[in-house]
């Protein structure tokens, strides 16, 4: 999904309507958790084999970066919403 996308269905939601963001838990059971969004804002992620999905880049992290001071083609800026 990208920023328009979301723009775009979230125009026929209740704009006083809390937001939350939902996830497996992990649990035995499978349960699906839904705490409340606290924030939204850009950072960087990049694949990882370990977890199987992206994972957040820290600016100051020095493997984020080419030894040019670019940042590594598999590292991305995307919109979180934490």
């Amino acid at each position: 999904m990208n920023v328009k996308e979301l723009i775009e269905q979230l125009q026929d939601m209740n704009p006083e309507a809390e937001v939350h963001f939902a996830y497996g838990y992990g649990d035995h059971w499978r349960t699906t958790v839904a705490p409340a969004a606290s924030r939204v804002f850009q950072g960087q992620v990049q694949y990882s084999e370990y977890h199987r999905m992206d994972k957040m880049v820290e600016d100051e992290d020095d493997d984020s970066y080419e030894e040019t001071g670019d940042y590594r083609t598999d590292v991305r800026r995307v919109v979180i919403i934490d």
